[in-house]
């Protein structure tokens, strides 16, 4: 059977806040140096750029991959350092609105190391699309240093941008599990440059197991995705496309989202008992359209509850918004709906409060996850969901 190229990595693209976009001063004549933690491993990768929300084409004048020292510094390993090219060409000229995949590279990658990229800009990029919330320092420096064993005087951000995936070749029958969420999968709270997320903590275990250690796992969480409006980044029906059904060899999507639907019903004050029961409605509809979604495309479909956030001072909610998260939990846990279920509430929540994260768990806010939470979160996923030979 032939190979396939599976997505190792990935995170959703969006337009970044005025606070978390590079000044283009710093973007002409400028390089940019990430680091990206894959999943599975393979002989040989190509890397995706992106100009997915872009308004003119984005003109990478180069580009190359290393094995990164430490995700801590920009520096590589110079021998190890290889040019990525474009039908042929050393430049990706990307349209407006797409994405562009480079040459496969004879690059073998073990499961769960480090890739940097680092490619070069003459000018800056008319709007500038990336992924906010890295959890990961980015370095960036002005000239073309793309082979560079360390930049000179490089500025450093703890945000992606360009970048949305990068395969690698596998095995036949290889896949990737998707996970669609908002900032509780994007890894608020998770430690910068630790790759501690839930989504982490699961792609070291599928590794350990022969039976699953041809999945990989791509982190499409968004901070502040909402099911039914747009917030930091679009919506999550408007974004499904993109960030579910195009990343590579996807056969299963898990969806945990819905807390900032929830949430921002009564974060400016408390509404009436039918604007709540209308919206759950609308939060199960959501979900059902994502399920039909998936199943037109052969991909299993697993439901995450919604984990508890009573005491948050960014939502503050009441007793009918606990109802509501309780509501939609119900839904989340009906056999029938969901192909499966990962019950995240039950692991994180206090037994003493239910409607609150276990204090060992929480990061501070009352929203968010600690790495511990983080960690429980990922080590109580079955692995026999994702073992494809069931």
């Amino acid at each position: 059977m032939p190979p396939v190229w599976v997505a190792s990595w990935g995170a959703s693209q969006q337009i970044p806040e005025p606070q978390n976009a590079l000044p283009p001063g710093d973007l002409t004549d400028a390089t940019m140096r990430q680091v990206f933690h894959l999943s599975i491993g393979g002989p040989a990768l190509c890397v995706q750029l992106s100009n997915a929300f872009g308004t003119e084409a984005l003109h990478i004048t180069s580009a190359h991959i290393a094995r990164p020292v430490s995700p801590a510094s920009s520096a590589i390993d110079p021998a190890s350092d290889r040019p990525l090219t474009f039908a042929g060409s050393a430049q990706a000229v990307i349209p407006p609105g797409a994405e562009l995949i480079s040459d496969p590279v004879d690059y073998a990658v073990p499961p769960l190391s480090d890739l940097a990229v680092t490619f070069h800009l003459q000018l800056p990029p008319a709007r500038e699309p990336g992924h906010p919330g890295s959890r990961a320092t980015s370095y960036y420096a002005h000239g073309d240093q793309v082979s560079a064993a360390t930049l000179v005087e490089p500025k450093h951000v703890d945000h992606w941008y360009q970048v949305s995936e990068i395969d690698v070749q596998a095995v036949s029958g290889a896949a990737t599990v998707v996970a669609l969420g908002d900032s509780i999968t994007d890894g608020h709270g998770a430690t910068t440059n630790g790759n501690d997320r839930w989504t982490d903590v699961l792609a070291g275990r599928l590794q350990s197991l022969s039976a699953t250690h041809n999945i990989g796992v791509s982190n499409q969480g968004i901070g502040g995705n909402h099911l039914l409006t747009d917030g930091l980044g679009p919506n999550t029906l408007a974004r499904f496309d993109r960030d579910v059904l195009a990343p590579a060899a996807v056969c299963l999507v898990i969806v945990f989202e819905g807390v900032n639907d929830l949430g921002g019903l009564t974060r400016d004050g408390e509404v009436s008992p039918t604007q709540h029961a209308v919206l759950v409605e609308r939060v199960l509809a959501a979900y059902q359209q994502i399920i039909a979604r998936a199943h037109a495309h052969r991909l299993r479909v697993i439901g995450a509850t919604i984990t508890p956030y009573v005491g948050s001072g960014y939502y503050h909610p009441g007793p009918l918004g606990e109802a509501d998260r309780q509501a939609v939990n119900r839904w989340i846990r009906t056999p029938g709906n969901f192909d499966a279920v990962i019950d995240f509430d039950s692991v994180v929540r206090d037994p003493q409060h239910p409607d609150q994260l276990l204090p060992a768990y929480d990061c501070g806010d009352h929203l968010h996850p600690s790495p511990a939470g983080y960690k429980a979160m990922g080590d109580a996923i079955p692995l026999s969901l994702f073992d494809r030979a069931n």
